[in-house]
Formats: structure tokens, sequence, C-alpha cells
């Protein structure tokens, strides 16, 4: 009798079906067959996945960050379908998140308006101080060049002041990956559950229980990192505040806003801040400013939740080390901006789960499903 099919076999059984040639053997040109018929179609789909991510790498981080909010949203969608149909539920899922957006954007538009003189005044102190014949950034340690001091804040005033016509210039491309990014969530929203079915169908058989697992570790990653995103923005917001009250430059809430609203986006952080408004300071003489926005701000408000308790807390979720976390989120948004936010952590969550599964199996001293022939 043969060994039946999608059977663990133990290594000692399966060392010695390579010694033995008689019943019960492994058939390797049956395995190679199989090799190609199953897993060919898997290898080239996942060959033209990573080509389509190399092609339109410019729009891949709005498709990315818009399937992952749609793994996340995903069960509420299935709790909707329950009530209604699936294109109504992904679409009022959709338009909620897009409202959510418009209401946030026009409420960031509102609050940058408002104190835009303060923020002209901060942006023009230090392009004085800049562009004044008697400083020298390298005699203050300032490992830049006027001209990249200058380009910087030309940046940072186009962002913060002039985000208007900054819009305006670049409304094509910005509506553009605002599509891209609702209609991915849209229709993974849509057809996910579909897809993701007929991917596990045609899944070789020894890949399925791998494939199940990595990807509920990888719900949870993706939970974790919105989840903790936001709650950091927040945190940020409050433990800023009195840090702007010490500093005694007024605008307190708007700074504290200010910072939480670059720790939302992924490839600022809360340190953009701390950084712009202590150049302020130094460029004003107030060293007790500087120091405070360094040590206080830099340190406890900027750094403390990026070092800390993102980790802690991002790990906990997936129960990886929170060293290893850090590593994951920072190393992604340094080396792939916007899309490293998420594709960062889920990769070293996949491969340590991976490692994980493969060490399990090797104790329980069990491979993968495989196939054997009677030759009896």
């Amino acid at each position: 009798m043969g060994i039946a099919y999608g059977a663990k076999i133990p290594l000692r059984v399966m060392q010695g079906t390579f010694l033995n040639a008689g019943a019960g053997t492994l058939d390797t040109r049956y395995i190679m067959n199989v090799f190609r018929s199953d897993q060919f179609p898997f290898i080239l789909m996942v060959i033209l996945a990573v080509s389509c991510i190399v092609v339109f790498w410019s729009i891949m981080d709005m498709v990315l960050l818009g399937a992952s909010l749609a793994i996340v949203l995903i069960p509420l969608h299935r709790r909707l379908v329950a009530r209604t149909r699936p294109v109504v539920s992904a679409a009022l899922i959709t338009l909620i998140a897009l409202a959510l957006c418009g209401v946030l954007a026009y409420g960031t538009y509102s609050i940058f308006t408002s104190n835009a003189g303060a923020l002209t005044t901060m942006f023009t102190t230090i392009g004085n101080w800049i562009g004044n014949p008697a400083t020298n950034p390298l005699a203050y340690g300032i490992p830049l060049s006027k001209a990249n001091l200058t380009g910087m804040l030309a940046q940072a005033d186009a962002i913060f002041v002039n985000f208007t016509d900054t819009v305006i210039e670049y409304l094509n491309i910005i509506i553009f990956k605002l599509f891209t990014f609702f209609f991915t969530l849209f229709i993974l929203l849509l057809h996910g559950d579909e897809l993701r079915g007929r991917i596990m169908e045609h899944l070789p058989p020894s890949m399925t229980e791998y494939v199940t697992r990595l990807s509920d570790v990888t719900v949870d990653t993706l939970y974790a990192i919105y989840v903790v995103q936001i709650a950091i923005a927040v945190l940020t917001f409050f433990i800023a505040l009195p840090v702007f009250y010490l500093l005694g430059y007024g605008n307190i809430l708007f700074y504290s806003f200010f910072a939480a609203f670059c720790e939302l986006i992924p490839v600022l952080g809360s340190s953009a801040t701390f950084i712009v408004i202590g150049a302020y300071a130094f460029a004003l003489g107030d060293m007790r400013g500087v120091l405070i926005l360094f040590f206080l701000g830099y340190f406890v408000v900027a750094l403390l939740p990026e070092i800390w308790i993102r980790p802690v807390l991002v790990g906990r979720r997936v129960k990886i080390h929170p060293v290893i976390m850090f590593i994951g989120i920072i190393g992604g948004i340094l080396t792939m901006g916007l899309a490293g936010f998420v594709l960062g952590p889920v990769i070293i969550v996949l491969f340590i789960n991976t490692y994980r599964m493969y060490i399990r199996d090797r104790k329980d001293g069990t491979l993968p499903k495989v196939f054997f022939r009677d030759n009896s």
C-alpha cells in the first residue's frame, strides 16, 4: 500500500522511502510532474506580481495602502454583506472612508490657513538667518551648506505655508493617486474574499496551511499598524502641550496639532515639527528654547513613541520582540518610503513566522504534504 495523499510523513519514514525501492517509495518523477503542474502557475503569478510592483512603483504606495486598509476593513464588510448586497457594502465603506479623509483634509486645511501667519514668520526668520552673510551653518556644527538649508526651507514652506499652490501644481497626480487608493480599497472589499478563495484553491497542498497562517498574522499586523499609528498621533498631541507651554512662543494648540499631524504621516514624523521650530528658536538666538525642543520635544515627544511605544504595541500584537519590530518599521520607511510603512513590518512578521513554522515542523519530525505512489 502507498502512503495516502495529504499525509504528513515522519522524517524517519521519509528517509526509509529513499533507501527502499519497494512498495510505498517516493516517486521523484511524479513529484516533479506535480511541481510543474501545480506550482508553475503560482510561481508565474508571483513573478508577474513582482514585475507589476516594479513597473508601477510610483503609484504602488497607494495600491499597497489601499490593499492594507481593505484587509483591515474586510471583517466589517462581511458583517454588512449579511444585511445588504456586497457591492452596496463595499461602496458604502469606501464612501465613508472618502468622507472621513475629506473631513480630516478640510479640518487640517482650516487649521493651517488660520495659523499661516505664525508659520510665515517662522520660515521668514529662518530664511533671514540662513541668508545672512555673517552666519555659517558649519560653524555651528550643522553638516549642511546654505544652499541645502535653503532648499529644505523652500520645501517646508511649499508644504506647510503655500500648500494651496502646491496642491494646484500637483493636482493631477494627487487626484490620480487618490483614485488609485480608493479604487483599490473598493475592489478588494468587493472581491477580496473571492480572490483569496481562488488563490487558496489553486495553491499546492503543501503550501495551504502555511499561507493560511501567514495571512492571519498579516491581518493582525496591519490592524496593529493602523490602530497604533492613530493612537500615537493622538498621544503626541497631548504630550506636546507641556513642551510648547514651557517654550513660551504661544500657539500651543497649533504647535501641538502640527506635531500630531506630522506624526500621522509616516515619512515625516513629529520630529519634523521640532526640527523646524528648533531652527526658528536657533535663528532667534533662544538657546533655552533650543534645549527645550531638543531634549523634551525631540527626544521625549518624537523619539520615545517611535523607539519604544510603537514597536512594543505592534510587537505585542504579533508576538515579536520590539527591537525587531522597530527595525522593520523604521527600515521599511527609510528604504521604501510611504509603502515601507506597511511593507516593512509585514515582511519582518512574515519572515519570523515562517521560520517559527519551519522550526515547529522540524521538532515534530514531520514534513508538509507530499505525493507518493504505490509501486506494489
